[in-house]
């Protein structure tokens, strides 16, 4: 339930006496006192009390509850008036405080020569990042944005290659042998001229270069963790599912 707060001053003569309600500076410096009423519709949930006078009377403790009472329901109405329940979600330019857990041993991985890669990360993406020796990673950031760009960059770049999935590559270099595929944040693979297509290929300049971007399936990871691509894999299964389409 939302919650909302009052402040009641009071201007004390002895034989009589005024509440002032939501007092300001003037009003708490030269008034007699400083009540704080914190509630929701069905309570109160905090109190303060700062006096200049002896004490107060059980009469003017009734009456200031009852006013704050009064100018609560008034700040609930209105609060309500603006947003009837709490949202689900945060703000996207709210702070966000993202955690997640790496394999220990990636550590060095993430934080790379000297903290090289750590340090784009966080350059690009805008975050703030930590690493416990646990594994466990603390993402600070301005917005969701800046969180969810430095999450995706370390969950790319800590993430175990698969054989058997199909990866976005982008071709980084080439050789006489084949082309040089990054699938994910300084991982790459080699796609060997005779997987790049499902055809012969005699040169591999003819099929692609350095920057062009295609699907490529991991078909091994050896002792050494040198990845295997095939691009010939992919475009084989795509033309299997056209085929199947076109008999349907």
């Amino acid at each position: 339930q939302p919650v909302a707060g009052i402040s009641i001053g009071l201007v004390d003569e002895g034989d009589r006496f005024t509440l002032l309600t939501d007092i300001m500076g003037d009003e708490d410096h030269y008034g007699d006192m400083d009540f704080k009423v914190a509630g929701t519709g069905r309570g109160v949930t905090g109190i303060q009390l700062d006096l200049k006078t002896e004490g107060i009377s059980e009469e003017i403790i009734r009456a200031t509850l009852e006013q704050a009472l009064k100018a609560r329901k008034e700040l609930l109405r209105e609060m309500l008036s603006v947003i009837r329940r709490p949202r689900t979600e945060v703000s996207e330019t709210a702070p966000k405080l993202v955690q997640t857990s790496i394999n220990p041993e990636k550590i060095g991985l993430l934080i790379g020569p000297g903290g090289k890669t750590i340090r784009a990360i966080q350059e690009e993406s805008g975050a703030q990042i930590d690493i416990a020796e646990d594994g466990k990673v603390t993402i600070s950031a301005a917005n969701s944005a800046s969180a969810d760009a430095a999450l995706a960059r370390i969950e790319a770049l800590c993430e175990d290659i698969q054989v058997g999935r199909i990866y976005d590559g982008v071709v980084t270099s080439i050789k006489d042998f084949g082309a040089f595929v990054e699938i994910a944040p300084g991982k790459d693979g080699l796609c060997h001229i005779s997987e790049l297509s499902d055809g012969f290929v005699k040169n591999v300049g003819d099929i692609c270069k350095v920057g062009d971007r295609f699907q490529v399936k991991v078909i091994a990871v050896d002792d050494q963790n040198r990845v295997k691509l095939s691009r010939r894999a992919v475009l084989a299964a795509a033309a299997d599912e056209d085929g199947d389409e076109d008999d349907e």
